[in-house]
């Protein structure tokens, strides 16, 4: 028990330590910034198919129906990190930007027959970018306008959750989430004319909490084969947070600069989620699945600021869909030889945003993945493994900037056999 407490400090504060934005995108500036699944490492080889995914050697969060399943000696560890370049485009322009860091870490152990415990911290969202936008405001003065954006900051959850397996075919399970973090976003426009500078910056703090079911069915088909249905969902609930608008108008030539605060009291909120899927299993050589998410973020009133007046503002988000169907196969698991207990993973999904620029639906997302699953062999552990994956995104809208994103994912799962029993003869 000594050995879960030191994991768990340990997974808090290393991710607190190394906890940043992975992403420089400026569609982050909308909503709650880049949204996150809660992928870990063999999911993200399957580009994020895991509702109906279980095994004994793997952590899963996406489902906490799946904690039922973990091997009875077994104590797993599991962290993961990320590093991308994205290539963006907008009327003829090109640049691109690098990203990356820690991403997740969590643990899985069991505590009692049929009841597994998980523990970990993973992001909810990433807020991050900076670029400059120019322009013409008169043509007949010929009045030059520069403004300026930038922005940083995210969401993370700190979970622990448990799986029941209450008769054979059925798990349930929950996630109890600590949800914290802030954000900071801050736009600054210079006229050339009077030489004035009207700054614009949103920010709030927020202490929070989550929380997530999920459920997992196992149909027999025969010896081999069976299918697994799941579903997840997680309550839509105030964040008690008040976020906040200040708006500053600075006159250069005098060196004066009138500051103005608003507040909305209780204005962030994280919408209801459903989650479906279905996975098909043969032995241990194959699994396929499929999975789609829906967060109505249709019914949740976001803060905005027009005309002097920040207010909560319906219309400014929408629902969201993710559709995700992937693979793993491994050509012989109980092999001698590493190569052939390789897991080959594939996948492929795609996403529609959760809010509106200019009164327009905002990009739509599709991706695609590969990644292997390779066993660590020594001289006392043949169960952990180092996966490795990459990722393909493409993000884009009629007359908006298209982002071509490849992320390559490193994680490793820790398996060992804490709490088998040593025998002397």
């Amino acid at each position: 028990m000594n050995k879960i407490l030191a994991s768990f400090v340990l997974a808090t504060l290393t991710t607190s330590a190394f906890a940043q934005s992975t992403t420089n995108s400026p569609y982050s500036q909308f909503g709650l910034g880049d949204l996150t699944d809660q992928s870990v490492s063999f999911n993200k080889g399957m580009n994020g198919v895991g509702l109906g995914m279980h095994r004994g050697n793997e952590v899963n969060p996406m489902n906490p129906a799946s904690y039922s399943s973990v091997d009875s000696l077994t104590f797993l560890f599991d962290a993961g990190m990320s590093g991308q370049i994205t290539n963006y485009s907008e009327n003829g322009k090109k640049f691109s930007g690098k990203s990356g860091g820690f991403d997740y870490v969590s643990a899985l152990f069991r505590a009692f027959k049929n009841v597994g415990v998980s523990f970990g911290v993973l992001p909810y969202s990433n807020i991050g970018y900076e670029y400059l936008q120019s322009g013409i405001l008169d043509d007949r003065d010929e009045t030059e306008v520069a403004s300026q954006y930038s922005g940083e900051g995210g969401l993370h959850q700190m979970y622990i959750g448990a799986g029941f397996r209450p008769i054979k075919p059925l798990s349930v399970g929950f996630n109890l989430s600590y949800l914290w973090g802030d954000y900071s976003r801050s736009m600054a426009t210079v006229e050339s004319s009077n030489l004035s500078v009207l700054a614009k910056e949103y920010r709030a703090d927020i202490s929070s909490y989550k929380l997530d079911f999920g459920v997992q069915f196992d149909l027999p088909l025969n010896k081999k084969d069976y299918l697994t249905l799941a579903a997840v969902w997680s309550p839509g609930h105030s964040l008690k947070s008040d976020p906040e608008c200040l708006i500053a108008n600075v006159k250069t030539s005098i060196s004066k600069a009138d500051t103005t605060t608003y507040v909305i009291s209780d204005g962030l909120k994280i919408p209801t989620t459903f989650g479906f899927g279905v996975a098909y299993h043969h032995a241990q050589n194959l699994r396929v699945g499929a999975d789609l998410h829906i967060q109505k973020w249709g019914s949740v009133d976001f803060p905005s600021y027009d005309k002097g007046v920040y207010a909560l503002k319906s219309g400014l988000l929408k629902d969201s869909y993710r559709l995700n169907l992937g693979g793993e196969w491994t050509p012989n698991p109980m092999a001698r030889s590493v190569f052939k207990r390789i897991q080959y993973r594939a996948g492929v999904g795609m996403v529609t945003p959760y809010y509106y620029i200019n009164g327009k639906e905002g990009p739509k997302e599709f991706s695609a993945s590969l990644g292997f699953g390779i066993p660590i062999a020594n001289g006392y552990n043949n169960r952990s493994v180092l996966h490795i994956s990459g990722q393909f995104v493409r993000r884009s809208a009629d007359n908006l900037i298209k982002e071509n994103m490849f992320r390559l994912n490193i994680g490793f799962t820790f398996n060992e056999k804490w709490f088998a029993k040593w025998k002397v003869e």
